[in-house]
């Protein structure tokens, strides 16, 4: 099954689906930890790959666990995509029982324009930006927001949500030491500035509102 099938086929379900989601652990204990959680969940009906992170009970993104993931990077159940949490944080340090959460972003492709460079290492932008989201026709919710910076790794420099969530990777890090962006044009994209102190690489990334938010519900971690 593609991603774009999947996709046209699961947005079918009601929405009760979604706000219902038991998530518990796999009835097969020799297959997963026995700290393990299920998470099922109905993607929206639209193209893109998946970003998704688990929040404790205060709203705190403890894990991501996944990041530009495909469809077929799930396990594919009847009537829903499903994947598993193994119960520790990014760390790999175990989390101690109680309430969490999952949630996350479908992300259809941007276009990532090319990179400029400039001596003035005053060129910069802000720490974040406000976006309005494609609504997810799958909740019963207008359009929502959400407030997105830029985060770098080791090697890639990416966008991410103010609380932490890689959403998509938009350069490769080199010497930056710090990054920023800024609002583009009709807010519909977003300015990306790459600082080493002495230089500042700056690239712009449209198509950046075509993402939609979606909730796996909650659930405890025994």
């Amino acid at each position: 099954m593609t991603k774009t099938v999947l996709p046209l086929t699961i947005g079918l379900l009601a929405i009760s689906f979604l706000r219902a989601q038991e998530i518990s652990p796999s009835p097969s204990p020799s297959a997963i930890p026995a700290r393990s959680v299920r998470i099922n969940f109905v993607p929206p009906p639209l193209e893109g790959k998946i970003c998704l992170g688990v929040y404790n009970e205060w709203g705190q993104l403890v894990r991501v666990l996944h990041q530009d993931a495909e469809f077929d990077e799930f396990t594919i159940g009847a009537d829903a995509l499903s994947t598993k949490w193994d119960g520790k944080d990014d760390y790999d340090y175990d989390l101690p029982a109680g309430k969490y959460s999952a949630r996350g972003f479908l992300v259809a492709p941007m276009k990532i324009g090319a990179e400029t460079t400039t001596t003035d290492a005053a060129a910069a932008g802000a720490s974040s930006v406000r976006i309005k989201l494609v609504a997810n026709p799958l909740e019963n919710n207008e359009r929502p927001t959400v407030d997105i910076c830029a985060g770098f790794d080791d090697d890639d420099v990416y966008l991410q949500t103010i609380d932490g969530l890689p959403l998509v990777t938009v350069a490769k890090r080199q010497d930056a030491k710090s990054v920023s962006l800024a609002a583009g044009r009709d807010n519909k994209s977003v300015i990306v500035f790459l600082s080493n102190r002495t230089n500042v690489r700056q690239l712009e990334v449209s198509g950046i509102t075509k993402m939609t938010a979606f909730d796996c519900g909650s659930f405890e971690l025994k």
